[in-house]
């Protein structure tokens, strides 16, 4: 499980023990004079190991890649841009983000630390023919921000094996992992994000995993049919490229990138926050074509990558939509919400099985309802998503039998359990979150 500014606090002045340095014991160790700085030593040798062992990145017994900051295990809501507000870094704070994108610019990390916000930060990859110029340059901005409050990881580059409508990559594993060395020989306790995009081989995909800590994935799958396509959208008017072109294909990528991942690494989604025909210049849009995600997809969507495994969600293009704005405002109605169930969705997965019947509406079941559960405080919950473009009834059952009913959240009404089952109904791509009682 990974750690963010991690040290002990226990260990303090000129002989605090850092994890980075293999010798720094033996070090301590040698230089005491007395019995009982020997078992003062021993002890902080303990320390020591604890806390190399939370700064791994990939905790290969149990660990679930949620992200472990100052001791607390914390759920990612993010910003690729700041909002078009007077107070930026207020506004986003209102509607529950915990970190954003800035330029290295020592008055936005301010500005962030000052309204209790984090931030992630751009540095740009070490270019082959121009590489003692990048590699300084990266140097120096990791040497003045590496030490900031507000710093949450670094950025090399974005979406480094994408090329539009080409197998040649972008930005070779090669150059990412030796800029992901060169920042890491500068700051070590920061991690590093990459975001790919939804296509390439997970063969592919997997050579960038020793440059970063934390994989994304981005995926924008509101696009009205008959868009003309541009930039990264394909002949056939999607994003995507796997079968499933409905928005439920979030999940399907989260899925992908997991298995990018692999086990233990942080996995978080890059979702929708803006409409593609407002990417174009003005002049050339088509009214007719600027759609952005309702209310209930962009719900749908958030909840259906964290029930596939998303332990961080940041949202891309909201500098593109109109602010203020009915989209922005939906938009944050689902950041707030996510905000309000952090300690939710911090939480570890709970082991429940379920069986689920479905009643007979006329229609096929591929996918169907889809279910995270969670404890806290000895509460269950139960994420669910309806992945189908068709609405199902569904009972669920092997609940636990002293269970009677099931608030569900943001919809002000209950359901009854009867004997361990639990029936609703889901419209499509419908999210229920039930608080079980």
């Amino acid at each position: 499980m990974p750690v963010l500014n991690g040290t002990d606090n226990n260990m303090r002045g000129k002989d605090m023990i850092r994890c980075n340095n293999q010798n720094c014991f033996i070090n301590y160790f040698f230089g005491v004079k007395s019995m009982k700085n020997i078992y003062l030593a021993f002890f902080v040798m303990i320390l020591m190991f604890i806390g190399c062992e939370k700064n791994t990145i990939e905790n290969k017994t149990n660990g679930d890649g949620m992200l472990l900051i100052n001791g607390q295990r914390t759920f990612i809501i993010g910003s690729y841009h700041l909002p078009k507000t007077e107070t930026p870094f207020v506004t986003l704070k209102e509607n529950g983000f915990y970190y954003v994108h800035v330029s290295p610019d020592k008055k936005q990390l301010d500005q962030a630390q000052k309204n209790g916000l984090r931030v992630w930060i751009g540095t740009g990859v070490i270019r082959e023919d121009h590489a003692q110029e990048d590699r300084a340059r990266i140097k120096k901005t990791v040497e003045v921000y590496k030490d900031h409050p507000a710093l949450l990881c670094w950025e090399i580059a974005d979406e480094p094996a994408f090329t539009w409508k080409s197998a040649k990559m972008r930005i070779k594993p090669k150059a990412m992992i030796e800029t992901y060395n060169l920042i890491k020989s500068i700051d070590k306790k920061h991690l590093i994000y990459t975001n790919h995009g939804p296509v390439n081989l997970i063969s592919t995909l997997k050579k960038y995993n020793p440059a970063t800590d934390i994989t994304s994935v981005d995926v924008y799958p509101v696009i009205p049919h008959g868009i003309t396509p541009t930039y990264a959208l394909y002949d056939d008017g999607l994003q995507g490229d796997l079968l499933n072109s409905y928005i439920s294909q979030v999940g399907e990528y989260m899925e992908k990138m997991r298995k990018v991942a692999g086990p233990g690494r942080p996995v978080f989604a890059v979702l929708q926050g803006f409409a593609w025909e407002a990417l174009k210049k003005e002049q050339e849009r088509n009214p007719k074509m600027i759609l952005y995600p309702t209310l209930a997809e962009s719900r749908f969507m958030a909840y259906d990558a964290i029930v596939h495994g998303a332990v961080g969600i940041n949202y891309w293009g909201m500098s593109y939509s109109p602010q203020p704005g009915k989209f922005i405002d939906n938009l944050y109605k689902v950041t707030r919400e996510l905000s309000q169930m952090q300690v939710v969705l911090s939480a570890r997965k709970y082991d429940l099985k379920i069986d689920k019947a479905y009643h007979e509406l006329g229609y096929s079941v591929d996918t169907g309802i889809e279910i995270l559960a969670k404890r806290v405080d000895g509460k269950i919950y139960l994420l669910t998503v309806n992945s189908d473009k068709n609405p199902v009834k569904v009972t669920l059952k092997g609940l636990p039998q002293k269970l009677k009913s099931a608030q569900v959240l943001q919809e002000n009404r209950k359901v009854d359990i009867v004997n361990g089952e639990l029936t609703d109904s889901y419209k499509a791509f419908d999210t229920h979150i039930y608080k079980l009682q």
